[in-house]
């Protein structure tokens, strides 16, 4: 590619139109900062509108423009304010995804672009790693990870995505996610006796869905936060998991499954290596947690 078309390519990138359009260095700054504060609204702005109403089919070339970005314009700005940049819209893009939007089609390409970078939890495009503030603030030190916050206001249609995409199986501890789903109150709704069953079904389907992917889950890391004083927001929770989850032996089916699942894991093909496998399309709906 001539340097022309990269120039041409740069102009219509979203992200390098934005920065040229909306970020200004000021005129005096401290030694290593940028001004974070006073472009980061304009950002905000800006990437809202292109995801306040974005199709699924939209919001691929803008997540096509955010990885091309992210690829090459390190080699055009300075590093420091790269990296700031790449935050904030980094935090800003899943701030509209999973908690403005919750769009199942959305989350899915978004997924189904990124998903490659995941298999390094520093590159900087493993974005469903990353830490967003729900309730939108510039720094996302004090937020949550995309599946802890599905987890939370049990969005199963979303949870299940991510947890097709290896998710769960990518969570160092992930009987956290079983906590979260239990003890969490939602952070979208206010609970009032009609929304406390509507929770309660919520968290029972959720975590029939995680029972599909973890072959154990620690009963007496759950037991530990009653004793700590937190109440569990279903009564019946230990019924909602299977006892081959804690305490008889895992089936073999499930145990196949996970082992199947963890080799495509290893190799970046999850879930989309599943349709390549010589199995009949009932083994490959099990292998991708349809049931």
């Amino acid at each position: 590619m001539s340097e022309g078309e990269e120039d041409s390519n740069a102009e219509h990138n979203v992200f390098m139109s934005l920065v040229s359009r909306v970020i200004r260095e000021p005129l005096y700054r401290f030694p290593g900062q940028w001004g974070l504060e006073s472009y980061e609204p304009r950002i905000y702005k800006a990437l809202g509108n292109k995801l306040r109403n974005a199709t699924s089919e939209e919001f691929e070339f803008f997540i096509s423009d955010f990885i091309t970005f992210a690829q090459t314009a390190h080699a055009r700005l300075n590093m420091q304010f790269y990296l700031e940049f790449m935050n904030v819209c980094t935090n800003i893009i899943l701030h509209w995804v999973f908690a403005r939007r919750g769009n199942v089609e959305i989350i899915r390409t978004l997924m189904a672009r990124t998903s490659y970078f995941l298999q390094d939890q520093n590159d900087c495009l493993a974005i469903a790693w990353r830490s967003f503030t729900p309730i939108y603030s510039p720094s996302p030190m004090g937020g949550v990870t995309p599946l802890i916050f599905v987890a939370q206001n049990r969005q199963y249609d979303v949870l299940k995505v991510l947890l097709q995409y290896g998710m769960l199986e990518r969570e160092r501890r992930p009987t956290y996610i079983i906590i979260s789903l239990l003890f969490i109150p939602p952070r979208l709704e206010v609970l009032d006796d009609h929304n406390q069953g509507e929770v309660g079904r919520g968290i029972r389907e959720c975590l029939e869905l995680c029972c599909r992917v973890l072959t154990s889950i620690s009963i007496t890391d759950i037991e530990m936060q009653i004793i700590y004083g937190r109440m569990p927001m279903i009564k019946d929770w230990r019924d909602c998991i299977p006892a081959s989850r804690y305490q008889e032996p895992c089936e073999l089916t499930h145990l196949c499954r996970a082992a199947v699942r963890g080799c495509l894991l290893k190799m970046g093909r999850l879930p989309v290596g599943i349709k390549d496998l010589p199995l009949p399309s009932c083994l490959q709906s099990f292998l991708n947690l349809e049931f």
